[in-house]
């Protein structure tokens, strides 16, 4: 099991609203990334966060994960 530090949520509400969650207190389904390269393709190329979040995740949240790792991540450029 990975630190809480080195996981990102990504939740969904009742709403159908999407976000990226680093307190961990949002309300909603969520499923976790860790901050890492290989975690990211993974989950992009598998639809793995469709599966988790049971719903189609929207383009949008991909770009904001990508932003979120490039400030965490120091070799994103490699992606």
């Amino acid at each position: 099991m990975k630190e809480k530090s080195a996981i990102i949520r990504v939740f969904c509400n009742k709403e159908g609203g999407f976000g990226l969650d680093e307190t961990g207190k949002m309300p909603g389904r969520a499923a976790y990334l860790c901050k890492d390269l290989t975690c990211f393709n993974k989950a992009q190329k598998s639809k793995g966060l469709e599966r988790s979040l049971k719903r189609a995740v929207p383009p949008e949240i991909y770009t904001q994960l990508t932003a979120y790792l490039k400030t965490e991540v120091e070799d994103f450029n490699d992606l």
